[in-house]
């Protein structure tokens, strides 16, 4: 069996043994970053955390370097979606490795970026993009009209209460922000309608936002159920 088998194909037991390996290291580099975080550290602890550091970030580098080999596009797989979260994975801890200027520590908080190399090795991310195709048409309506619902609940709110409350509501700009928090049944309560036109408006807007919440949930939950069952029909 050839590498490329065990790096690009997971159904193999050595393919799984790979996959599950570095998405062990993931979860391992991702947790001993928040614990870097802890003011509390003792130096051997740090020294440790160091240790865990370099080693993950070897591996990443060698696996990264190692689907360059393996392609049979390099250029293509260093420009795809998974070239560049592989790279800026590792990217940080080079750059940040013996500069000395404080600036360039915010350069580490793409470490973050690792959780997003766990998306490669998940069944279900597929599964989900699938259901994304089938229900795209109907997606991109909804969120099409969710938008115009938006930017009608900000000229609303702003009609009924620029004049009961003008530093809250003194554009439709700023109604803008009222009408996300209420669309989307946050509710933040920063701010609030006052008059009585605005608050019957409110009612109504507050009805609308339980639909953006529940159409898409509902589409989505159908388009995976599709995505599911054309899943088992191939592998039958």
């Amino acid at each position: 069996m050839g590498i490329k088998s065990i790096v690009e194909q997971n159904e193999t037991t050595s393919g799984k043994i790979f996959d599950l390996s570095i998405q062990a290291l993931i979860i391992i580099s991702l947790i001993s970053f928040s614990v870097e975080t802890l003011p509390w550290l003792s130096e051997a602890s740090q020294s440790i955390l160091r240790v865990i550091e370099v080693g993950t970030v070897i591996i990443f580098s060698a696996e990264y370097i190692l689907r360059i080999l393996i392609s049979e596009k390099p250029l293509s797989f260093v420009f795809s979606f998974f070239g560049v979260v592989d790279l800026a994975a590792i990217l940080p801890f080079y750059i940040a490795t013996g500069v000395d200027l404080r600036a360039i520590r915010a350069v580490r908080l793409l470490r973050l970026i690792r959780a997003l190399k766990l998306v490669r090795y998940s069944k279900a991310v597929g599964r989900f993009h699938r259901a994304l195709v089938i229900a795209k048409e109907e997606l991109i309506l909804f969120f099409g009209l969710t938008i115009m619902i938006l930017y009608f609940a900000a000229v609303g709110i702003y009609f009924f209460e620029h004049e009961a409350q003008p530093d809250a509501f003194s554009s439709v700009f700023h109604s803008l922000w009222w009408a996300i928090a209420t669309l989307t049944t946050v509710g933040y309560g920063d701010v609030y309608p006052v008059t009585p036109g605005g608050k019957i408006f409110t009612f109504f807007i507050l009805m609308a936002g339980l639909g953006v919440v529940a159409v898409p949930t509902g589409l989505l939950a159908s388009a995976l159920s599709k995505a599911r069952t054309e899943e088992d029909s191939s592998q039958q």
